[in-house]
């Protein structure tokens, strides 16, 4: 899924392509994607983009409106699968994973054509289809949609810890929880966790004052560090968004050398998530069990990493060490 430094380049690359611009019409290529019916789609056609912004891990288009009638916003939530691709006007809508296109200043019927005009395409590469887009009017109702997770780059330390002590949860559930903390994900939260050598199953009540104040900085580290790179590497628009970075030091990087200590890095999966970690950066060189498995060997999980490898060598009937 998408996170907060995806979220933030894609819109960063989408005010410069149509905030001032016209969307003339939008094309729906399944009618599932779109989540609601008043006001109707059609309401946003024909009208200048204002702002694009961020609520949570959605994406808001802003629109010019008389002064008397209310805001209104055109949201889109991408979900696991959802991407974006920029395209010249009119380009068709892609047969297998295109969901909706948006014309922006579309050539049809101009002489003289917007250089800057485009058609902004909607993919999304699962069978699920759970992006979703919906049409709003007025700042209550988008607020509504907003699942009130705390902006953790703009807050304070103590609202932070205010925040991240009001449920006692896991770390990793913590930080991913929508409710909670705005624009994290499975990804980042794994970065965030393995840059602070935090476990990401420790308590949010276990945490000290100390432990806080280094979990927040490391937040605002690997957010901004990996907004950088994503920005750096967009190109004219960033059209190979993905969890799984060649950079990153533990997400998606099961059973390779860990960066700060060449130890090999674990994961559980869980649901469609994964959670990645190093054992001896931070759990104290303690595997952390994955609940199926750990049902099905009962007395026979590992403990340890040494224990993990011995098991593996038997397994390849290897002599042990």
């Amino acid at each position: 899924m998408p996170e907060l430094p995806d979220i933030t380049v894609y819109i960063e690359h989408l005010e410069r392509r149509t905030v001032g611009h016209v969307l003339e019409r939008v094309r729906l290529a399944s009618p599932f994607v779109l989540r609601t019916a008043e006001p109707p789609i059609t309401a946003v056609f024909a009208r200048e983009v204002r702002r694009v912004s961020r609520l949570g891990k959605r994406i808001v288009f802003t629109f010019v409106t008389p002064k008397k009638e209310e805001s209104l916003h055109l949201v889109i939530h991408l979900m696991v699968a959802g991407r974006f691709r920029w395209k010249p006007s009119g380009a068709p809508i892609p047969g297998k994973l295109g969901l909706a296109a948006f014309d922006f200043d579309a050539a049809t019927g101009k002489k003289n054509p917007d250089p800057a005009a485009g058609t902004l395409i909607l993919t999304e590469a699962s069978s699920k289809k759970r992006a979703s887009i919906h049409v709003v009017r007025g700042d209550a109702a988008l607020l509504a949609l907003a699942p009130d997770g705390l902006e953790v780059l703009l807050a304070s330390t103590r609202d932070f810890a205010e925040r991240l002590r009001s449920e006692n949860h896991t770390l990793k559930r913590a930080l991913t929880d929508p409710h909670l903390f705005s624009g994290i994900g499975n990804a980042y939260s794994d970065e965030i966790l393995h840059h602070a050598c935090m476990s990401p199953v420790k308590l949010t009540s276990r945490l000290t004052d100390a432990e806080i104040d280094e979990l927040h900085g490391s937040i605002r580290e690997v957010l901004v560090t990996w907004t950088d790179r994503l920005r750096a590497r967009s190109g004219d628009f960033p059209e190979k968004v993905t969890a799984f970075q060649p950079e990153m030091a533990v997400h998606g990087k099961y059973g390779e050398p860990c960066p700060r200590c060449q130890g090999r890095v674990q994961r559980i999966r869980y649901a469609d998530n994964e959670m990645n970690y190093c054992p001896a950066c931070q759990t104290d060189g303690k595997l952390l069990a994955d609940r199926s498995l750990s049902r099905l060997m009962r007395g026979d999980w590992p403990k340890t990493l040494e224990a993990l490898e011995a098991k593996k060598e038997r397994s390849r009937g290897l002599p042990q060490s």
